[in-house]
């Protein structure tokens, strides 16, 4: 049975109770006295209560306690001497087991609605799903079904559609509102080879695309999934709150058995008396708002960071990020566009590119895609190549015409004759933050190709918002050191580390976290085992699949400034996790004193029922406390001027 219809029947069961206890002053008694009492309350235990009966118990015989210990033994032992009282003809108090039981579930039921507010974001996603798409078979487009689209389909999008799996635009322009999945309000312009992500909205003009990944491999999918187990899984901080409780339970019993032999042996109360004070002791130090307090911020703020395209994976992350010094980036894709195109060819030009093309035709990195298209720009034919090989971190050789071709960078540059012109060339083409490949045949250069990729427009201030917080940001690249220091100045990096190896940008980061811990940004292949290694790892929605997996966060819009967003929400999450599990403990040492009757000769006492009530408003602050996270802002800090 769920928790809000056993709220329920506990509620209503209760509720002849409540009238007895509020007309019993005005000489008003209900129907079938103790009697009825003891049936309704049966009813609440029966039905209500023995869930945490049968809990407690399963605890016990695992010689552990939980949360639910202390409502077991508080509401079983008001029940139980409320019907020892009945066969005595002494006042019975039915009506706390019933109460105390109806205020926990009370408490729980806010639990549940505050976890199917926060998955909201997640669901809404799945629903706003595309249910069919327009697919071309056998010549002539036909509605299908998204069970029966398979990757390679040509789709057709109207204005107004949705789309239906994540692709490549193959014909037509349009703008797309992707807002329900990245969190970017404005559209975004789309065009032949460009990409498109399932279930966005198509906005005004019509488009073919390839579809690439369908089912539960798009964009959305991952997005659900990953949320889920985010909002599912435990900040490190939660094993200290089981811990707590495994102490804290045990405790709770000794004080209320010390409670009851105080009152009844050493200051004389009645056996009633006694046992209210011990019950009232249990029932208010239930830590329910201390199990609350992880759970609740963890999800509300992994859900908000969902719909804001920022995907954090597990508590772990936000945990690390609290305690971050340092922000590594990679240069490639992540601080510059990832699109470098040639900007000088020196030397020989249909030699050099010739050449150049022949090697690198092959290769799917950014700086041979350039040079591809550079020659595909003039028409230049492509010689035959053999005994290809790819060294690692220098660049490519292979035999050309019988003759041994390499390009690469200055690192395979050692046996390799270059005159002094050339030479003079190449420092000034870095300076102006060009990339320089050398191209040349039987060791010796016969050319230089610079290349630009220019930082995004965005990175500059994402840079400058980590600063404003006191971070220290590094760039972490392969590239050269002069071209790397001409980016690193363009957007104010802070320290560069370049000509770094790609095998060897993992070692890196575990030097810098010799210093604090480290959040290491970057979207390739070779970025994974740096993304594993530091201590929170944030990969760019852009990047490969093995990127994002190794990756702690996601940015789903490939936004630099969701770094300092993420770093930001991570950190609110954390420390409101912290805020709750203060006030939680609070509440309980302060309440147990009060419940335990150490202020009864001034008139403050806590009935059971008053406590069960008290502690469920103790987990709704908890969990108001976590909801508020919705509404935190997230902003960079003021620039210092």
């Amino acid at each position: 049975m769920s928790i809000t219809k056993r709220f329920w029947i506990s509620l209503i069961f209760s509720l002849p109770m409540l009238a007895n206890m509020i007309m019993m002053p005005m000489g008003f008694m209900i129907p079938g006295g103790d009697w009825l009492q003891l049936f309704l309350t049966t009813v609440v235990m029966a039905v209500s209560a023995v869930p945490f009966w049968k809990s407690a118990w399963a605890s016990f015989t695992k010689h552990h306690s939980n949360m639910d210990t202390l409502v077991a033994i508080g509401t079983l032992v008001a029940y139980i001497y409320s019907i020892y009282a009945m066969a005595t003809h002494q006042p019975v108090y039915f009506e706390s087991a019933a109460f105390v039981t109806t205020f926990v579930l009370l408490g729980q039921v806010f639990e549940e609605r505050m976890r199917n507010n926060a998955s909201d974001a997640v669901s809404k996603l799945v629903d706003l799903q595309a249910k069919e798409a327009d697919v071309m078979r056998d010549g002539k487009f036909v509605k299908l079904p998204l069970s029966e689209v398979v990757v390679g389909d040509v789709i057709r999008v109207k204005p107004g559609e949705k789309i239906a799996v994540d692709g490549e635009i193959t014909e037509g322009t349009s703008t797309v509102d992707e807002s329900m999945v990245t969190g970017e309000s404005m559209p975004v312009e789309k065009k032949s080879g460009d990409k498109v992500i399932g279930s966005t909205i198509n906005s005004n003009g019509t488009f073919m695309f390839k579809a690439e990944k369908v089912g539960d491999d798009t964009m959305l999918s991952q997005i659900v999934e990953l949320v889920k187990k985010a909002q599912n899984s435990h900040a490190p901080i939660q094993n200290l709150t089981d811990k707590v409780s495994d102490i804290f339970v045990p405790a709770v019993l000794i004080i209320a058995i010390l409670t009851f032999m105080i009152w009844y042996v050493f200051l004389g109360a009645t056996l009633a008396s006694s046992l209210i004070f011990a019950v009232a002791v249990v029932v208010i130090a239930c830590p329910c708002a201390l199990g609350l307090a992880t759970p609740t911020a963890l999800m509300v703020g992994t859900g908000r960071s969902a719909k804001m395209g920022i995907l954090i994976k597990n508590g772990e992350v936000l945990e690390a990020v609290n305690d971050v010094k340092t922000v590594v980036f990679d240069k490639t894709g992540t601080i510059t566009v990832g699109k470098p195109e040639v900007t000088n060819v020196i030397g020989d030009e249909k030699a050099v590119l010739e050449l150049a093309t022949g090697l690198e035709q092959s290769s799917e990195q950014p700086l041979a895609s350039a040079i591809v298209k550079r020659a595909e720009e003039n028409k230049i034919s492509v010689p035959a190549v053999s005994n290809f090989q790819a060294i690692e971190g220098k660049g490519v050789e292979a035999k050309v015409n019988g003759q041994k071709a390499f390009v690469g960078n200055d690192k395979l540059l050692e046996d390799v004759e270059i005159d002094s012109e050339m030479k003079q060339q190449v420092t000034t083409l870095q300076e102006e933050a060009k990339t320089v490949v050398f191209v040349g045949i039987d060791n010796k250069v016969i050319g230089l190709i610079a290349i630009q990729d220019t930082p995004k427009e965005t990175s500059k201030e994402a840079i400058a918002d980590l600063k404003a917080r006191g971070l220290k940001t590094v760039m972490l690249t392969g590239d050269n050191q002069l071209v790397a220091e001409a980016i690193a100045k363009q957007v104010g990096i802070d320290e560069v580390i370049a000509d770094v190896l790609p095998s060897d940008k993992a070692d890196h980061v575990k030097s810098l976290q010799e210093s604090g811990k480290v959040a290491f940004v970057g979207d390739g292949i070779n970025d994974a085992p740096a993304l594993t290694v530091a201590d929170v790892g944030i990969a760019m929605g852009s990047g490969t699949d093995i990127a994002i997996e190794s990756g702690g966060i996601v940015l789903v819009k490939n936004d630099l400034r969701d770094v300092d967003k993420a770093l930001a929400l991570s950190k609110k999450t954390f420390n409101r996790i912290k805020l709750n599990l203060f006030w939680a403990f609070i509440y309980n040492v302060l309440g147990i004193p009060v419940a335990a009757g150490i202020f009864y000769g001034i008139g403050l006492t806590l009935s059971p029922e008053l406590a069960g009530l008290a502690m469920a408003f103790s987990s709704l602050s908890v969990v108001t406390s976590s909801m508020l996270l919705n509404k935190a802002k997230i902003t960079a800090k003021v620039k210092a001027a």
